[in-house]
């Protein structure tokens, strides 16, 4: 069914593993080169106040949840309404009478509504969180 897709899927695998291998060992190289550098002249109070571990350092909100939920409920309102669209657009389609064109026509219909609303649901979830950076600010 989708076979057309299995050769760029498999050449984009391929060379994203390649990619990523080269970048981890030039990475590495990298870093190791900054460490001598500063390894002659580090003094400890260079680095004093400077350092943040993350999630140890400072309080910080995740808004991954929010992100997720709003791509989902999204994604559940594309299905509704492409279905909503299609059963009142196409004659014969929750009787299941409908044609090898008819077919092209749904899912074009589902796939516009996924991406339309999960892009809906994802502005959202930004919106959320700048006017929660907004007002703790």
């Amino acid at each position: 069914m989708m076979d057309f897709i299995t050769a760029p899927l498999i050449t984009f695998i391929v060379f994203a593993s390649i990619y990523g291998l080269f970048e981890l060992f030039v990475r590495r190289r990298e870093r190791m080169a900054i460490i001598e550098k500063l390894g002659d002249k580090f003094e400890p109070s260079m680095i004093e106040g400077k350092l943040n571990f993350g999630m140890f350092g400072g309080r910080r909100f995740s808004f991954s949840a929010l992100k997720i939920a709003c791509l989902m409920i999204g994604i559940g309102l594309g299905f509704l309404i492409g279905f909503v669209i299609c059963s009142n657009c196409i004659p014969g389609y929750v009787m299941g009478d409908t044609n090898y064109r008819a077919g092209d026509v749904i899912s074009i219909i589902y796939g516009a509504c996924l991406f339309v609303f999960g892009g809906i649901g994802l502005l959202v979830a930004f919106l959320t969180e700048l006017k929660y950076f907004k007002k703790k600010e």
